[in-house]
């Protein structure tokens, strides 16, 4: 048999397909990593090319003629010296037996395993993330899987071991269709890696809800009964400086994936390599560097902290993992996964800005420079989750504090031309700086103190932090952290946007196109600039029943939060309700007649603008997907209760029956509108009923809301019926009313039911 040395030796048996494993220590500790070498190209099913799983701890045990790979459970610890304090901690809580080999050959104290039974199950999850991708039920195929062997090899800390999968199901699902050649067999290659755990001398250091990392916590059964039980960690690389020099014992080295085109490499590298000023502000020289993968190392390697380059058939968002010892959050290797279509959705946006295409000669460096900009942001991005770091989703409104920040691309308009220079910022912000003292700076001294001068630095120089849980959705609380907006008052910028984006879309014709491109596929230029505003929309939607709070101690003043004052709330309200009005939502005529049937050999997809139309081109779907997105974010029901309950409390200010006065009074407004306007206006207020009856029947708001979004479909009605419907009616408001009634009649006797699916959605949206 061929053998491969290493943290484990193993044999290749040619003849039988077979890998033996040969364990020669047992009862020590291990890493036993996950990965995808060959990825699935599907950015919804989440499979992607050196895609990182989870870590964990395990060990070899040894029973009579059986072997068992343990997984230590380590979310409950005792951190003592007293041996049966830990045991009782170790009794109390179960683990988990992830696999049982038989032993086929003993010499002395090695054993031999035959271990293809294990490198050929699906330990990554495959199966299961298909399924609840709602792709089909799929199982693994043992007769169409093998041992892929030039990727199984052994080094002196960890042993590599790779497998081809084959998962067979029936009736897969629509992404399986795009991308798989028989959707019915899907075939990835799963790597499996052994490692070696840390040597010790690693010093965790304590988390803080305001240092901007994630937090590693596990549970210590043996802490003092008037101390905290639950521990909390940062996940940081092991970083330490050469004796008496700032020079690192080891820098932290990202290698760059080789298979990245230029020019998209070298900003790539550019902006990984803006990590080196924040650990230069952390007193490191040389800390940190980016290089290129050298020839013949593996991505998969632990050894390797790496860029990847991944292809999706459709964009998608790009990651930041790390692997990591459990035990202490000392980071062991940092992975990041950049889809490959990011750099083309904003060259996208840029295009469908500044239609570059009027002439023979068109000049294309400003749309390159701004998505190169926005590839050394990603790039900078994803490293900082891999070396520890949360996102602040607050930094935009500090003036671009963080690359941890999703950033809106700022565009300016200088007298009638718009301009994308500054689009993405350049460079580390002040408070990733800080970040990167917290968890890497060499404390002189007491290190509790040197934390808390560095917390004491980010509030006088009012940097703050605010993360996923209060900024992510619509629905949030928080009034100042959104995400893809720009400035500190999203008012002013809400208004500066719309009317870029009112001149944008007048201006816009043939030239956002490249000359040789079908003239159908303006459809999808044009996307990103008719819902140009959605994301500043959500800023702005937060003011409405917001809060301004940070994460806080016990040790703070009195007052932990602060409600979103009632005029500038109102200011919100007015500035939403524009974004319903048909004048907003209408697309020029010479617009429309631009934008015809798709090519031959062209079709709509999921980045299209919606249609009820057929093969033309839909003026009003597009204004419904639009509206839909207002009245999620004006009627959702956590927002209703806060705008209850604020008013409940101050006395003044928008409560939610003065918001729905407003929609309502809009919705009835029929002699305003004419042609194309007044069906945009009849949508709209189509989908303002449904989302009043959606609200209506949603259990998961209280009831007082649900009450008045009933009471509202109840005025609505009656005020319909006040109408004389039957009259002179060219515009077909009479026949849109009636209707209108008719299913208000219906959802309230309880014979009509409504789903959100049931209206257009907005094509995906997030400039990722």
């Amino acid at each position: 048999m061929q053998k491969q040395q290493g943290l484990f030796d193993f044999y290749w048996d040619q003849q039988e397909g077979r890998l033996l494993l040969e364990v020669d220590t047992f009862d020590r500790e291990l890493l036993l990593l996950t990965g995808l070498a060959q990825g699935l190209g599907s950015n919804p099913v989440g499979l992607d090319r050196n895609q990182v799983g989870e870590s964990r701890v395990v060990k070899f045990e040894r029973v009579g003629n059986k072997v068992l790979l343990h997984q230590i459970n380590l979310k409950f610890r005792a951190i003592s010296d007293n041996p049966a304090e830990r045991r009782a901690v170790s009794e109390a809580f179960a683990t988990s037996v992830i696999w049982g080999f038989e032993v086929i050959g003993e010499e002395g104290k090695a054993v031999l395993l035959d271990f293809t039974p294990f490198v050929l199950s699906d330990q990554h999850g495959i199966a299961d993330r298909l399924k609840q991708a709602g792709q089909g039920s799929y199982s693994l195929d043992p007769s169409r899987s093998a041992i892929y062997l030039p990727r199984s090899k052994s080094f002196p800390k960890n042993s590599e071991f790779e497998a081809q999968l084959t998962f067979a199901g029936s009736e897969p699902g629509q992404y399986l269709k795009e991308v798989v050649p028989t959707p019915e067999l899907v075939t990835l290659r799963q790597h499996l890696s052994l490692v070696e755990l840390p040597e010790e001398g690693y010093t965790p250091r304590r988390f803080h809800a305001n240092s901007g990392y994630f937090p590693l916590i596990y549970r210590d059964y043996a802490t003092a009964i008037d101390q905290p039980m639950d521990q909390r960690l940062i996940f940081r690389h092991r970083l330490e400086k050469r004796p008496g020099s700032n020079e690192p014992v080891e820098p932290i080295v990202y290698y760059i994936d080789p298979g990245v085109p230029e020019p998209v490499r070298s900003a790539l590298i550019d902006g990984a390599s803006w990590w080196n000023e924040a650990f230069e502000a952390a007193g490191f020289d040389n800390a940190f560097q980016v290089k290129l993968l050298p020839e013949g190392a593996d991505p998969l390697d632990v050894r390797y902290n790496v860029i990847n380059w991944v292809h999706r058939s459709t964009r998608g968002w790009s990651y930041g993992y790390s692997i990591y010892d459990p035990r202490t959050g000392e980071i062991l290797k940092g992975n990041v996964t950049l889809g490959s279509l990011r750099v083309r959705q904003d060259f996208l946006i840029a295009q469908g800005l500044l239609q570059p295409y009027g002439d023979e000669n068109a000049d294309t460096e400003k749309l390159k420079a701004m998505a190169l900009a926005r590839i050394r942001q990603l790039s900078a991005h994803e490293v900082g989750h891999t070396i520890g770091l949360a996102h602040n989703f607050i930094a935009s409104a500090e003036d671009r504090a963080s690359v941890m920040d999703y950033p809106a691309p700022l565009v300016t308009m200088n007298g009638k031309r718009l301009n994308v220079h500054e689009a993405y910022d350049s460079g580390i912000g002040a408070w990733d700086k800080l970040a990167i003292r917290y968890g890497y700076g060499i404390a002189e001294g007491d290190e509790s103190e040197y934390l808390e001068r560095v917390l004491e630095d980010a509030r006088k120089q009012k940097l703050r932090f605010i993360t996923d849980r209060d900024s992510r959705t619509i629905n949030n609380a928080h009034a100042e952290s959104h995400l893809w907006d720009n400035g500190s008052e999203p008012l002013e910028e809400f208004q500066r946007m719309t009317e870029l984006r009112k001149h944008a879309l007048e201006n816009f014709g043939p030239a956002a196109n490249r000359p040789d491109a079908a003239r159908s596929s303006l459809d999808e230029t044009l996307v990103p600039v008719y819902y140009g505003h959605r994301y500043q929309a959500e800023a702005v939607g937060k003011l409405i029943g917001g809060l301004d709070y940070d994460y806080l101690y016990n040790d703070a003043g009195s007052e932990s939060y602060r409600m979103v004052d009632a005029d500038r709330q109102q200011q919100a309200i007015d500035a939403l309700l524009l974004t319903l009005q048909p004048e907003f939502l209408t697309l020029p005529e010479k617009v429309l007649k631009l934008l015809p049937p798709k090519a031959f050999g062209y079709s709509r997809s999921n980045e299209s603008f919606p249609a009820y139309t057929g093969v033309a081109f839909d003026a009003i779907a597009m204004a419904e997907a639009a509206a839909g997105h207002t009245y999620s974010i004006l009627l959702h029901p956590e927002r209703a209760a806060r705008l209850q309950q604020q008013q409940a409390r101050r006395g003044d200010g928008p409560g939610f029956n003065t918001l729905l006065a407003q929609l309502t009074e809009q919705s009835l407004d029929k002699d305003k509108y004419q042609g194309l306007q007044a069906a945009i206006h009849q949508r709209v207020n189509h989908v303002y009923i449904h989302q009043l009856m959606l609200l209506a029947g949603d259990k998961s708001a209280p009831e007082s809301a649900r009450a008045r979004a009933n009471f509202e479909l109840a005025k609505f009605q009656h005020a319909i019926g006040e109408m004389k419907l039957f009259g002179d009616d060219p515009q077909g408001y009479n026949a849109h009313y009636f209707y209108e009634a008719n299913r208000i009649a219906a959802f309230m006797n309880g014979d009509l039911k409504v789903d959100k699916g049931d209206l257009k959605p907005m094509p995906p949206g997030s400039p990722i």
